[in-house]
């Protein structure tokens, strides 16, 4: 319920921000030093939020489908894109995660390298990954290797946080009981690692998203919102609101792909009192 709330506030706050600047501010932008600090405030970079409400009713084309209807099956066809990127990267990051709290050489060899991969721009790295794997993929598996990419990394770091979390009382516990490694990991350190498993996951859920959409960008795959955004943002002299109904519709995505990966913690809710208990 306190969810649902903040939720709602934030949205409220943000049409207030968005509408209340565009009343007061300055149609060309605040320009400081020469620098524009705040973009311009005219109809044609700041649409009115019910004007972008009011275009995904209207029909993409004269006679054709509505852009409400466009833009949802756009999302549907990214959020399977999505989903598949999102799951090969927290699985990856998982096996990663595990090999680097069991072998110590593993973690200083390639926790270092983990860090690095995140600095390449993903703008030049898309189009590098497409060449390499557009003779073997089709494009979408492309794309979503490119959102694989983006998720394996904040479920790497956070996994590794969660299994080194169990203090030292515990884990000697564990050897008190002739508790192998497979035993200590199942019953001590993958519980513990719950509270930093499920912030990991909505980190990597948010970065799939994003990789898929700058990936069906990069790439020119055709039928995700990636793409839609280009085709719109062609029309952004003439029908500024025609590009924010799909910047709307990438971010509904982000959110709905959020709640997805916070329904995962439902049923393992039962865990939390477990894991502080052990960890105690």
């Amino acid at each position: 319920m306190r969810r649902a709330v903040f939720f709602v506030l934030s949205i409220v706050v943000f049409v207030v921000l968005w509408e209340g600047y565009k009343a007061v501010g300055n149609p060309e932008g605040t320009v400081l030093f020469g620098v524009r600090v705040l973009p311009r405030a005219d109809d044609l970079s700041m649409p009115h939020l019910w004007t972008v409400l009011s275009r995904l009713g209207d029909p993409e084309l004269t006679g054709g489908r509505a852009i409400w209807l466009v833009v949802l099956s756009a999302c549907f066809f990214t959020l399977g894109i999505t989903a598949a990127g999102f799951l090969a990267g927290a699985v990856i990051g998982l096996l990663l995660a595990i090999a680097m709290q069991r072998f110590r050489l593993v973690e200083r060899g390639l926790l270092p390298y983990v860090i690095l991969s995140q600095t390449v721009p993903l703008v030049a790295l898309a189009p590098l990954i497409a060449g390499w794997s557009g003779t073997i993929m089709p494009p979408w598996m492309t794309v979503a290797l490119i959102a694989a990419y983006l998720a394996f990394f904040p479920v790497a770091v956070g996994m590794l946080r969660g299994l080194q979390s169990p203090s030292a009382a515990g884990a000697e516990l564990m050897r008190s009981y002739a508790a192998g490694w497979w035993r200590t990991l199942v019953k001590l350190r993958l519980p513990a690692s719950l509270p930093y498993l499920f912030p990991a996951l909505r980190l990597a859920g948010a970065a799939a998203v994003v990789g898929a959409v700058v990936g069906e960008i990069s790439t020119g795959t055709r039928g995700g919102i990636g793409r839609l955004i280009i085709e719109y943002s062609r029309e952004a002299t003439s029908d500024p609101a025609k590009v924010y109904t799909a910047m709307l519709g990438a971010a509904v995505l982000g959110l709905i792909v959020a709640g997805l990966v916070s329904l995962l913690e439902l049923p393992l809710m039962r865990h939390r009192r477990r894991v502080e208990v052990v960890t105690l």
